[in-house]
């Protein structure tokens, strides 16, 4: 399978890493049914050694962290230095000693071989760069005995992505998703990224597409600005927008959101792809 490559979109922005000590609360519960859904698909143990690649703020690392109750170890990793900041505050927060937070790349994991028993990631695997690489890392660290977990995006018709850029493509004359916002959906036809954890080596392969719920615990305004400051790999699409146009667009935006609000929060659903499988046979 060809990589897909891109250059790679800057999660350490100031207004992006603002933006998520802001909308802490509100992101945290949105991403909650993505969370429980990794984390019982990874079946921990106690004892376990849990690499969660990708974890950003924290998640799922916390989670996995806090269902093994003060045994083993888990190691969240990710590219980007400030996040990994509010994942180690939200971790000490909790009072987990289980848990530490280390700036890697996944595609040079410096870890040693045969390491961890469990390796997962939540809506990382879309930026890997070079799939295979990253994938051979991930089989590389994992015991024989090994599971990897994989959560994804599924296909971009859905309400999420439909309410905002959806309506920027459609409103727009001649827009277009970026490069790094197409690479968000590349696992979202069935059997894609099953062939990769294929091509790469492991066994036992399980690919699923579930429906989840993706709610927001506020105003369409506040889901629309959290959007537009946190969703990096769409950056290049809204500053695209004509400077003639962005009332419009904006008026547009809230409107598609609101048919998705109960006056109390934005009730969105969200299809992903979510894969499991072994190191060894």
């Amino acid at each position: 399978m060809e990589s897909v490559k891109a250059p790679a979109p800057s999660w350490d922005t100031f207004a992006r890493v603002n933006a998520a000590k802001q909308w802490r609360r509100q992101s945290a519960a949105m991403g909650r049914q993505m969370t429980e859904a990794i984390v019982a698909e990874a079946r921990v143990e106690p004892g376990m050694r849990v690499l969660d690649v990708a974890c950003g703020t924290g998640e799922p690392a916390i989670s996995l962290a806090s269902l093994l109750k003060g045994s083993g170890l888990v190691v969240g990793s990710d590219v980007s230095s400030q996040p990994l900041q509010m994942a180690a505050q939200r971790a000490r927060e909790r009072g987990l000693r289980n848990v530490c937070f280390q700036q890697a790349d996944v595609h040079y994991l410096p870890l040693a071989d045969a390491t961890f028993d469990r390796v997962t990631s939540r809506l990382g695997v879309m930026f890997f760069s070079d799939l295979g690489r990253a994938l051979a890392e991930v089989r590389r660290v994992l015991k024989p005995s090994g599971h990897v977990t994989l959560l994804a995006w599924g296909p971009r018709q859905q309400p999420y992505f439909e309410s905002t850029i959806g309506v920027i493509l459609r409103s727009v004359p001649g827009s277009a998703l970026p490069r790094s916002g197409e690479q968000m959906f590349r696992f979202g036809e069935a059997g894609v990224l099953a062939g990769g954890l294929a091509e790469a080596g492991f066994f036992g392969i399980e690919e699923q597409f579930r429906v989840v719920p993706w709610n927001w615990p506020g105003t369409p305004e506040e889901v629309w600005e959290y959007f537009q400051e946190v969703t990096v790999p769409f950056r290049p699409l809204i500053d695209a927008i004509p400077t003639d146009q962005r009332a419009t667009v904006n008026t547009e935006v809230l409107a598609a959101i609101r048919r998705y609000y109960d006056g109390t929060q934005v009730n969105f659903t969200a299809t992903i792809c979510l894969v499991s499988a072994r190191a060894a046979p």
